[in-house]
């Protein structure tokens, strides 16, 4: 019950007043999604990704052992989702941000402060977590964009819009000026340092302002299709990473991060994806709120088990 209690108070409720907060600013100022999204895209989400990677000491073993464990877990992943959609037989539109939902998970506003609650703050665990939060914000800059475009324009105007995502530049970026040793000049630091810390706050309003715009009911609810989401990402997330560990012989802490960071709800990355290539807005959403929920019963049954 302490553990339930602890996720409920420190990472469930803030999200939950974030996002009421856009929803009630949508209802009463009709916020425009489209420059919220484009915000996120191409300012807050690259300067938090830099920021981090910047920061925070990764060793080179770590960070192979981490790479090896997310191409394996998401090729699982992928595949688990791939039959489901067959299966189910999901129309063409909605395979995209089906795929996206369960495929990108919350590594960064809700992966993070759970590693530090599970792990008491551990640097080495938490240096973990950054690993899968700079791969996770990769592929939604360039798989999740294929992926909810696929089916409606050509592969070369798919490239290119891939190449105009900062997220993209970020990464080796943040490697090489930390490799190298290159300080960020003060001038520099402190703008970096504001749009950073905007990004989890303005994501989540996001999140609020297009809930806000839905007339949510029953009849609209898409209830198949998102619990079907929810069940692969809450569920078949961590069963497929600690199937994954167990394979490649991760053991100890590692093993135990990865587990949890696997167990987390879907990113609100599906959702700025989905508002900005107008790709089934409503059902993103849905997915996110949802498995938000949920997860307050199965991230406290994973960390459970974990011990």
């Amino acid at each position: 019950m302490a553990i339930f209690l602890s996720i409920l108070w420190n990472n469930i409720i803030p999200l939950a007043v974030m996002i009421a907060i856009g929803i009630t600013l949508h209802r009463v100022f009709s916020l425009d999604i489209k420059t919220l999204s484009k915000l996120n895209f191409y300012l807050f989400s690259p300067a938090i990704i830099f920021k981090l990677l910047y920061t925070t000491e990764v060793s080179l073993q770590s960070a192979l052992h981490v790479l090896l464990f997310f191409v394996v877990f998401m090729l699982l992943l992928y595949t688990s989702v791939e039959i489901a959609i067959r299966v189910r037989g999901i129309e063409k539109s909605r395979r995209g941000a089906m795929r996206n939902s369960v495929l990108f998970y919350n590594s960064a506003n809700y992966g993070i402060p759970l590693n530090e609650l599970v792990f008491a703050s551990n640097p080495f665990t938490l240096s973990i977590q950054v690993l899968i939060m700079m791969l996770q914000a990769l592929l939604p800059n360039t798989y999740g964009i294929y992926s909810v475009n696929a089916h409606r324009i050509s592969g070369k105007q798919i490239l290119k819009t891939i190449a105009k995502q900062p997220v993209i530049y970020a990464i080796p970026l943040g490697f090489l000026m930390r490799g190298f040793g290159v300080p960020i000049p003060h001038a520099l630091q402190v703008p970096l340092d504001y749009a950073a810390n905007a990004f989890i706050g303005v994501a989540l309003i996001t999140l609020g302002v297009q809930l806000g715009s839905m007339k949510i009911s029953l009849r609209s609810l898409m209830l198949g299709d998102v619990l079907l989401s929810c069940s692969l990402r809450l569920l078949g997330g961590p069963l497929l990473a600690s199937a994954v560990v167990w394979m490649l012989g991760i053991d100890g802490l590692m093993a135990k991060a990865l587990i949890v960071s696997s167990s987390v709800p879907t990113s609100l990355s599906s959702v700025l994806l989905a508002v900005e290539f107008d790709n089934e807005q409503e059902f993103a959403s849905q997915a996110v709120l949802v498995s938000t929920l949920l997860s307050i019963l199965t991230v406290t049954f994973v960390i459970y088990v974990m011990g």
